[in-house]
Formats: structure tokens, C-alpha cells, sequence
């Protein structure tokens, strides 16, 4: 069976600069036209130069490899933030979104927001011009158990969030839990909520990282949460409720970054993360809706054009074989996230 669709957007994705982002951007591009490339780098992007700067080293990158996709741009908030520099790179058209990460709650997020108020002036510019706030949906509290995070961000954060800021349009990043998608669509018909949904937390729960051993390569933030909460994710999926869209989260990190006695966090789904997501929606019953989920409704968020070429899948019956681990140019493996279960989707090469 073979399945065309639009070619998707990936609205949430880390890239990565220098020998990662060579190696792990030509699998981005084999799937998606738009990915909207994440800015905590090191040092996290704060400012209109720096995610220029980044912005170019992608297009480089595209150029040498001969690839065709199209970044995103992304601002990183700071209690320190500029409303003036964002507005500039706005202007300019560099800048698309500005990402909320509550200081430390992951990845280089040492340098996020402490407090929502620090940058109440940001947040009512970014209203006022149409620009996306992007959120990262935790608290990063160490009396809160990091299973029960995004519920009480929702409490502590986001619903406060959406109530001074009700025109601000807010990105509700890689949901985990059953409240998260109630939370979403109790704003449903409004347009100013979205919200994405990974490959990896569709496909697996705690107790597959946990159980039988740690899987450190299904350790991420926030972490899968219960097959119920799965369950309520899939729904969500393939409802073709225009508020969920495809955002993989993708995170390389190096084996050893991921092997080792305090692991980093970040599932690296860009080496299959298409086929993953046609797996679900087949096992759903809904394969005529992975089109909306994926190559549709993130656009129409975001005021984006659809991309004007296709991708074909193909649902063959062997499983495919393990993605074999992916080498940088300086010699670093990053494994490729393994499914708990047969896959038997593959992205076909187009002539």
C-alpha cells in the first residue's frame, strides 16, 4: 500500500549546529519542506544576530549538501529579552516564534524565563505583531514529581498565560498527558492555541522506559507519561482538530551523552520520524487524517503557505530493518530512536 500526502512540517525540532547538524539535517529534509529549528543551542539563541547567524549556518549546510528545506527561525526567551530586537528580527523576517523554557526544565534552558512577569512587555509585543510564543510545558520545580510537571504547568503557567495574553497565539509544545490535550481543546474555535505531538511519546509509555532496565534512548523531557495518556495523544492525533499538528522534538545526542550515568534527554526520531508517525495512524484506523496532522494544520498555524511537493509512504509486509546509528564528520554515533514495536512504514526515495 502506498500512501501520498503533502510534504509535512515539522514544528519542533533541534538541528543542532557544527558536525550534528550536517549529519542529522539531510534526514530532516528526505521528510519534511519547514522544520522549525529549536534555538537552545549553546549558547541558546537570544538575540536577532545570533539566530541569524544560525539561520545562515543551516542554509550553508542545505547548500553543501544540496538539500531543500526550509528552517524556521526561533528566538530564545530570557528575563533580559529585548521586545525592540525581537521586533527587529521579526521585521526583518528572520524570527517566526519566540520559545518559552522555564529556566532549567531541559536542554540548555539555564538561561530561560524565571518568572512570566519579567517578560510581560515581550509577550504584549508579540501579541500586538502576530509573532508565536512556543512553550516548553513544565515547571521546573524540584517539590513537583516530574511525572505531574506539565499538569501543574498548565495550572501555575499556561492557563494564567492565556487569560492576560488571550489574542497571543501559543504553541503548546510535545504534549504528554490526557489534562494537556482537555487543556487544548478547551480553547478549541478561538485559533490562538495550538499545540504538537511527538512521533515517540505516540508510540511509547513510562513503563517502556522503565521497565525491565532503563532505556535511555526513551529518555526525554517531558517524559511518556501512561498508556492512557497515549491513547488520549493518538485521539488527539488523528481527530483532524486543526489545534494538534506534527512537532517531533527530535534530539540528537551523542551515545555517550545518552549511555552513561546521567543521561541527557531527547529522543532522536529524524531518522524515521514519518514513517512513525504513518505507523500510528494506521494501527488508528486513520490514515486519511495523517495528512491534516502532518503536512496541513501546522502551516495554517503558523501563516504559512503548504509546501507545493509531495512525499509517498509505503506500508510493506515486512517490518523495516533497525536504522543503523547515525556518524557526525568527528567521529560521534547518535542512535536513532527504536520502536517497541514492528514498523512496517518506510519513506520511498522520489526519482
Amino acid at each position: 500500500m502506498r500512501l501520498e500526502i503533502i510534504k509535512p512540517f515539522d514544528a519542533h525540532a533541534h538541528l543542532r549546529s557544527g558536525s550534528v547538524l550536517r549529519a542529522v539535517l539531510p534526514l530532516a529534509a528526505r521528510q519534511f519542506a519547514r522544520v522549525v529549528a529549536m534555538p537552545n543551542l549553546a549558547p541558546p539563541l537570544t538575540s536577532a544576530a545570533m539566530v541569524r547567524a544560525y539561520r545562515d549556518e543551516i542554509l550553508l549546510a542545505c547548500r553543501e549538501k544540496h538539500l531543500t528545506v526550509e528552517p524556521v527561525m526561533s528566538l530564545y526567551l530570557t528575563d533580559n529579552t529585548s521586545p525592540g530586537d525581537l521586533e527587529t528580527g521579526f521585521r526583518e523576517g528572520i524570527i517566526r516564534l519566540a520559545k518559552l523554557y522555564p529556566a532549567g526544565a531541559t536542554t540548555n534552558s539555564d538561561s530561560g524565563v524565571t518568572s512570566l512577569k519579567k517578560i510581560f512587555p515581550v509577550l504584549d509585543k508579540m501579541q500586538r505583531l502576530g509573532i508565536v510564543l512556543s512553550v516548553h510545558g513544565e515547571v521546573n520545580d524540584p517539590d513537583v514529581d516530574v511525572f505531574d510537571r506539565e499538569a501543574v504547568f498548565i495550572d501555575r503557567v499556561l492557563a494564567p498565560l492565556r487569560r492576560d495574553f488571550p489574542a497571543l497565539k501559543i504553541v503548546f509544545e510535545h504534549l504528554t498527558t490526557r489534562k494537556a490535550v482537555e487543556f487544548v481543546l478547551g480553547e478549541g474555535g478561538k485559533g490562538t492555541t495550538g499545540a504538537t505531538i511527538t512521533a515517540h511519546h505516540l508510540r511509547i509509555t513510562r513503563n517502556d522506559m522503565l521497565s525491565g532496565g532503563l532505556k535511555p534512548h526513551y529518555y526525554c523531557m517531558p517524559v511518556a507519561k501512561t498508556e492512557s495518556d497515549r491513547q488520549a495523544l493518538i485521539k488527539a492525533a488523528v481527530s483532524g482538530n486543526p489545534a494538534f499538528f506534527a512537532g517531533t522534538d527530535s534530539a540528537p545526542h551523542p551515545r555517550t551523552a545518552k549511555e552513561c550515568a546521567s543521561g541527557a534527554a531527547g529522543c532522536f526520531t529524524h531518522a524515521d520520524a514519518l514513517a512513525l508517525y504513518a505507523q500510528t495512524f494506521d494501527e488508528a484506523g486513520a490514515l486519511n487524517m495523517l495528512e491534516s496532522f502532518a503536512s496541513l494544520n501546522g502551516p495554517t498555524f503558523y501563516g504559512l503557505a503548504m509546501a507545493d511537493n509531495p512525499v509517498t509512504l509505503e506500508r510493506s509486509g515486512l517490518p523495516q530493518e533497525e536504522i543503523k546509528p547515525i556518524l557526525t564528520s568527528d567521529g560521534a554515533e547518535i542512535v536513532p530512536f527504536r520502536d517497541k514495536k514492528p514498523v512496517y512504514w518506510r519513506l520511498m526515495e522520489r526519482p
